[in-house]
């Protein structure tokens, strides 16, 4: 079975990459974007900035292997997220977060002290600051994708590459088992991934392709409201793109949150599917780590890895279909279940960091699959959950419709 891990000796070469990405990243906002908040129910930028080394000399250098800090308050102000919820918004004002140069002093010492001892830090430990790296790349890039485009600095947008409008076929996925979750081996995982577990899928119908932009016109021109991705703007419907409105991609998927998905699986007399159901689909009956097969992730196989800053046409990428011909079930859009996000048998959380998925264990999250553009390709490995509270609407998902 292949491998997303790095040997050891390249850890810091990949750590290393991740940084020179997020710097990139930040230096897509003019000066002022800094202290903003593009999103009411998360932090200003300014905390990620400190956050994402924080956490790396937190976990790395203090939880595994005991040093002291130098910067116990600063470690203390950008240690912590927070659930992005519309009724519990946050109240900081620019005012209240240190002065860039500050931040940007703590910034280098944190990686200093990091890249001394990376050496002597257990693996696992510098996977999952890795790890959480990458997935902030992707929370920020969501989050500056609501940032108007005269606080980005211009970059490069993606074509547009709609083709039009199709149907969407149905494949019938037969009964068996699904297996989710993984086993404890030499490969990291979160603690939310483990044990694994088998368990019995009856036969159903699934929607060959993600939701398109061009389905759920159908579903607005019942009366739904426009998802967030989309704008108006003399009378015609856009997408709101990472750094300019285009012309709807009637092929692209659509962007929604939990509640909306739900509405037009209703409104078309369908259902989300599960994540037994998502893992049947997607894996079948083999016990390879992505729906093609063995083959590493590569451009042909989904819209992934940060190739491209927003989606593409669902029919793109055959070359990732999985067994049962369900196209992109990895890449270009996490897809919402109808699961509650919570443990497998055997859960137990990781003592340097209990609250990673415990704190979310509350019926309130429910758990996606798959991935997004800008997913890292060793986040698409099968057993990899993410999760969001039902009516968040900013994050890169999708959908699809299941019947029996």
């Amino acid at each position: 079975m292949p491998s997303l891990e790095a040997p050891s000796r390249t850890l810091l070469e990949e750590l290393q990459g991740a940084r020179t990405q997020s710097d990139q990243l930040f230096s897509i906002l003019k000066g002022e974007g800094l202290y903003e908040r593009p999103i009411d129910a998360r932090h200003r930028v300014i905390f990620y900035v400190g956050h994402l080394d924080g956490f790396d000399a937190i976990q790395i250098c203090r939880e595994g292997l005991g040093l002291k800090s130098p910067d116990p308050e600063l470690d203390s102000l950008f240690q912590a997220g927070i659930d992005p919820d519309e009724n519990h918004l946050p109240s900081d004002l620019p005012a209240d977060w240190p002065a860039m140069y500050e931040v940007t002093g703590y910034v280098q010492r944190c990686r200093k002290a990091v890249d001394e001892r990376l050496e002597d830090a257990p693996d696992d430990i510098v996977y999952m600051a890795l790890e959480h790296r990458l997935m902030h790349l992707e929370t920020l890039a969501y989050m500056f994708h609501n940032f108007p485009y005269e606080m980005k600095k211009s970059g490069v947008g993606t074509r547009h590459l709609s083709h039009g409008y199709h149907e969407n076929a149905w494949r019938d996925i037969p009964a068996g088992e699904a297996v989710l979750g993984k086993r404890h081996d030499s490969t990291f995982g979160w603690d939310n991934e483990y044990e694994q577990v088998r368990r019995f899928v009856p036969g159903f119908r699934m929607q060959r392709n993600k939701v398109t932009n061009g389905e759920y016109l159908r579903f607005v021109e019942a009366g739904a409201q426009f998802p967030h991705f989309w704008v108006e703007q003399e009378g015609s419907i856009f997408y709101r793109a990472m750094f300019e409105n285009v012309p709807l991609p009637l092929d692209w998927p659509v962007y929604v949150n939990k509640r909306e998905a739900e509405a037009y699986a209703t409104w078309l007399g369908k259902r989300l599917p599960t994540e037994e159901e998502f893992h049947r689909a997607a894996y079948g009956d083999r016990s390879t780590e992505f729906p093609w097969g063995e083959e590493l992730p590569a451009p042909y196989h989904g819209n992934f890895d940060f190739r491209r800053w927003d989606p593409e046409p669902v029919d793109a990428t055959p070359a990732g279909d999985s067994q049962f011909r369900v196209s992109q079930l990895v890449g270009n859009g996490w897809e919402w279940t109808s699961t509650p996000f919570g443990p497998f048998p055997g859960f137990k959380p990781r003592d340097s960091y209990a609250g990673y998925s415990a704190n979310f264990f509350d019926g309130e999250h429910f758990v996606l699959k798959g991935g997004s553009p800008r997913t890292a390709a060793r986040l698409l490995r099968r057993s990899f959950r993410n999760w969001f509270r039902a009516d968040y609407r900013y994050v890169y998902a999708t959908f699809r419709c299941v019947e029996q």
